[in-house]
């Protein structure tokens, strides 16, 4: 840390020396809350937690810097990620719609819910992840035998999102097969809408709120037995291009694996994502962005992905060239 002294002797010289070191003390400060931009590895740069497979312990205090240059809250995050959520808040005033978004720290415990975290917005393709959790449960335990046709089915439902993967696995299985599990995996406010010529629930018409997907999320990274999480971690880490967006926004250095939806609901476009990043999968972030007839496909996708970006790269990237698929 590095500490003004003070001069003794009055005149132009004392006051250059002082201007100096008060220039150093602002430098060293702003260098202690991470404002730099492009910091390669995020915020969780400084400390390196267990592997994903493990729970991660907490990490050591990062030095102390003084008060006024972080942000106060949230509580539990470092400095720098402090900072850069206040960089989001910003970001968020200019952009159209509603998102709830839900950042966990899991070195640390600390939670970030912005102030829609709780409202309900239609999952899309999101409900993927939870049918591929139930799938991959039930196989383990014995309550079904997954062929390779399902399992190749499974994948392409994950790896490009398809919807005819998610469909027949949907109806081979049943509807209650899927949503009798699903409040255990964290999706405890699911809101299931009708469908024009299904019978049940579908899961392409599910409402619930950022938490949730974080509770699914998290449920992924820290309850599932060792071998299915790593099955999960890996394909995840390796979506195709079409899901290229949202925590994908983190950059290669935090190596991110996201779950994406999007679709045309009487909202308007739903851009949704939900994943990890950060050294061990070290922080969980789930976006829900309900744009509300106030914006399309491009603009959700730009903004869930420039939220990633801000926390973990601190700064903006160039908007996602995606084109919406079926």
């Amino acid at each position: 840390m590095l500490r003004s002294v003070p001069i003794r002797r009055p005149g132009v010289r004392a006051g250059r020396l002082a201007g100096m070191a008060g220039m150093l003390l602002a430098c060293g400060l702003a260098a202690g809350c991470g404002l730099l931009p492009g910091s390669g590895s995020g915020p969780a740069a400084a400390t390196v937690p267990p592997a994903a497979s493990a729970a991660p312990s907490p990490s050591p205090q990062a030095p102390a810097t003084s008060a006024a240059a972080c942000p106060a809250a949230p509580k539990g995050f470092s400095c720098a990620m402090r900072t850069r959520i206040a960089g989001v808040e910003h970001f968020l005033r200019g952009r159209p719609g509603v998102i709830g978004i839900v950042l966990r720290d899991r070195a640390t415990g600390a939670v970030w819910r912005n102030r829609y975290a709780a409202t309900p917005v239609y999952m899309a393709s999101t409900s993927k992840l939870a049918m591929a959790v139930t799938l991959l449960l039930k196989n383990r335990s014995g309550v079904i035998h997954l062929s390779s046709a399902d399992w190749a089915t499974l994948y392409q439902m994950l790896h490009v999102s398809s919807d005819n993967a998610a469909d027949g696995l949907w109806f081979k299985y049943g509807a209650s097969f899927f949503t009798s599990e699903f409040g255990q995996l964290g999706l405890t406010h699911v809101h299931y809408l009708p469908q024009a010529g299904v019978s049940g629930p579908y899961w392409g018409e599910m409402m619930c709120p950022a938490e949730d997907l974080s509770a699914l999320i998290n449920y992924v990274l820290t309850d599932l037995p060792g071998s299915l999480r790593g099955y999960l971690v890996k394909t995840l880490r390796q979506v195709a291009g079409v899901q290229h967006f949202g925590v994908w926004g983190a950059g290669p250095a935090d190596h991110p694996g996201n779950k994406d939806g999007w679709s045309v609901e009487k909202p308007g476009w739903i851009i949704n994502s939900v994943g990890f990043a950060g050294p061990g999968a070290r922080y969980t972030l789930a976006m829900m962005n309900s744009l509300d007839g106030q914006g399309g496909y491009h603009a959700g996708t730009n903004t869930v992905t420039q939220i990633a970006a801000i926390l973990f790269q601190g700064h903006r990237i160039p908007a996602p060239t995606l084109r919406a698929t079926p």
